[in-house]
């Protein structure tokens, strides 16, 4: 259609004809497009992440039923035999401390020098920031402690484990494990892209048939077990593993976070209370935040090993170097143990052994325990692990329940921590409290019992 121009422009007439056309055009175009879809939802709310909502009623639960949370309990002082919670002296049974090395004169010395002389941190990455002597030291000493040729300290045990194993197996290899393995263990498994099988608890038949069926499909395989196991307290047979390891042409990996300072005649751990060369272990792990009463973990082994973890694991590489204090007072207390110029560890093994006995006598399920500083009272139930350590607090004994689902539901139970410091008396005191109040709980009435005589109104929130 043509428009009369005036001076080659669109007369205001046409102007408004044009305008009318495109407004016309527009309107008809959107009346026949498809309405617009609903704006997409993403999912931003932290409350959605898996597991909250079980944490919300495991709350509420304990609200309703009047139930103090026993975790995060603030200690007011040193967390040893003795330590202080809400203003009170206690005797704590819920420390790794156990050479009572935590706080010792000679530790704490260490780590003030270390800070005068080298301040708080490293800064960086040791392989940036440069080495300092502590670090050679405290490697060279551990390698040492283990009868191997070298060690690798790393600021954090739970990423010794992610960094070690993430780093040595790849996507062609398996990993094969305790089903009580530590958690690290099976997130550095996952890491790696190595396919995953564990094996009923201290069942080396059952290893030795997955290792039968598997171990043609994988170029490399990694057996992985504690040497003392954190939840039971009981001990592994070095010997046949070594065996088994052998026969199959695998690594083998003990982690000895709880077995350093407490398993052997002096405290070397598994290898010397088998009488087992610990040169036939391929990969040794401790930590540093136990018996050795600093923090972070270790690899002991081989020096090809060793030189492959320093140059390649991201946990050590990208990661910032053992502060000075810490590196210093683990030092401290290592070369504290190997002396043991005061007993500690004859100590330590006495009292485990006597709070076993003692716990047996009255009655107590002590499960799988073998009276090496670590010992649980089993009570089958999360609720009743719960209320016995609040009722141990209120009569001045600490220990920590543990409950689903960092352990199956049958098996909730009370975790109790010996130490060379703990005395008889303590020992024999908190047996008697524990064994009282197990047995009062018994005669009260159970969980459902407990909700079904709560007011309707009540029973709702949860």
């Amino acid at each position: 259609m043509t428009r009369p121009q005036q001076n080659g422009r669109l007369s205001a007439a046409a102007l408004r004809s044009l305008i009318s056309e495109v407004r016309d055009k527009a309107t008809a175009t959107a009346a026949a497009a498809p309405p617009a879809a609903e704006p997409k939802h993403y999912d931003t709310d932290f409350e959605t992440l898996p597991g909250f909502e079980a944490l919300r009623m495991q709350r509420a639960t304990a609200d309703l039923l009047g139930i103090a949370s026993p975790f995060f309990r603030t200690h007011q002082q040193r967390a040893g035999a003795l330590s202080r919670i809400d203003g009170r002296e206690i005797v704590n049974f819920a420390s790794y401390d156990y050479l009572g090395l935590n706080g010792h004169p000679a530790v704490a010395a260490a780590a003030k020098a270390a800070i005068e002389d080298y301040g708080t941190s490293v800064s960086a990455s040791r392989l940036v920031a440069g080495e300092r002597p502590f670090h050679a030291a405290l490697e060279r000493r551990l390698a040492e402690f283990h009868g191997v040729e070298d060690a690798v300290t790393f600021v954090s045990g739970h990423a010794t484990n992610v960094a070690a194993i993430g780093q040595i197996m790849g996507p062609q290899d398996l990993v094969l494990h305790d089903a009580l393995i530590h958690s690290s263990v099976i997130t550095g498994t996952q890491l790696s892209g190595a396919q995953r099988r564990s094996f009923p608890h201290n069942d080396l038949d059952t290893l030795e048939a997955l290792l039968a069926a598997e171990r043609d499909r994988f170029k490399r395989v990694l057996v992985v077990v504690e040497s003392l196991y954190s939840m039971d307290g009981d001990t592994i047979d070095l010997a046949r593993l070594v065996a088994i390891k052998q026969r199959f042409g695998a690594w083998l990996m003990v982690d000895e976070a709880h077995g350093l300072g407490v398993l052997g005649p002096t405290g070397r751990g598994i290898a010397e209370a088998s009488g087992v060369d610990p040169r036939q272990v391929d990969l040794w792990m401790g930590t540093l935040s136990k018996t050795l009463a600093s923090c972070g973990g270790y690899i002991a082994g081989s020096a090809p090993l060793v030189e492959y973890l320093k140059l390649m694991a991201s946990g050590f590489v990208y990661s910032v170097g053992l502060p000075p204090p810490m590196a210093l007072a683990a030092l401290t207390a290592l070369e504290l143990l190997i002396a043991d110029d005061e007993g500690r560890v004859a100590r330590l093994q006495a009292n485990s052994r006597h709070f076993l006995d003692r716990a047996k006598a009255a009655g107590l399920d002590t499960g799988l325990a073998e009276g090496h500083a670590i010992i649980s009272i089993i009570l089958g139930d999360s609720v009743k692990a719960v209320l016995l350590s609040n009722r141990l607090l209120e009569r001045g004994i600490n220990a920590s329940p543990i409950v689903h689902p960092a352990v199956p539901e049958k098996s909730a139970r009370l975790r109790c921590f010996i130490t060379a410091e703990h005395s008889r008396d303590q020992i024999d005191r908190a047996i008697a409290i524990l064994a009282e109040e197990r047995d009062r709980l018994d005669r009260e009435p159970s969980l459902l019992e407990r909700l079904a005589s709560k007011p309707p109104g009540r029973r709702s929130r949860i």
